[in-house]
């Protein structure tokens, strides 16, 4: 049995998640009605939960940190959100960071539900509700809760 949201900022992000299920895949976009993309999704949750979002977002393209190798997507979470101690520990509502190849950044998200499944937006399908199998876990690096709509530190 999944155990429920560990605190009411990721009940809240889950439901926020289920609002944008068919949404159109849209490049950096962040809006239910137009759509997004993976990172477009997250931001539009943390708009619904807490507002402005914290930090601008430069533009990207789809094979953004490739190049580089760079783990923006990685640092960034872990000053905004709450890392867990790895991904199995995740709780519903959590953020999940994907590293798409094993010698590649990490540069996709989604968002574990309560029921073996996770919300992410994907080229083609746009936002949808996915089983988080085998396949998924094993290209999961990191976790994220969300902080408590209370308790958040400024930047």
């Amino acid at each position: 049995m999944v155990p429920a949201p560990d605190n009411a900022a990721n009940h809240l992000a889950l439901a926020e998640a289920c609002r944008w299920i068919g949404a159109p895949y849209r490049h950096q976009a962040s809006a239910p009605q137009l759509g997004c993309d993976c990172l477009g999704l997250l931001r539009g949750i943390w708009r619904a939960l807490y507002g402005a979002e914290p930090i601008p977002v430069p533009p990207y393209t789809p094979d953004w940190s490739e190049p580089s190798g760079d783990e923006t997507l990685r640092r960034a979470l872990s000053r905004l959100l709450i890392k867990r101690p790895n991904p199995a520990a995740a709780q519903p509502g959590d953020v999940l960071l994907f590293a798409m190849r094993r010698s590649g950044p990490a540069k996709h998200l989604g968002l574990l539900t309560d029921c073996g499944t996770m919300i992410h937006a994907v080229s083609g399908r746009g936002v949808s509700e996915s089983p988080y199998g085998p396949a998924w876990k094993a290209r999961a690096v990191a976790a994220f809760g969300w902080p408590e709509l209370d308790q958040r530190q400024p930047l």
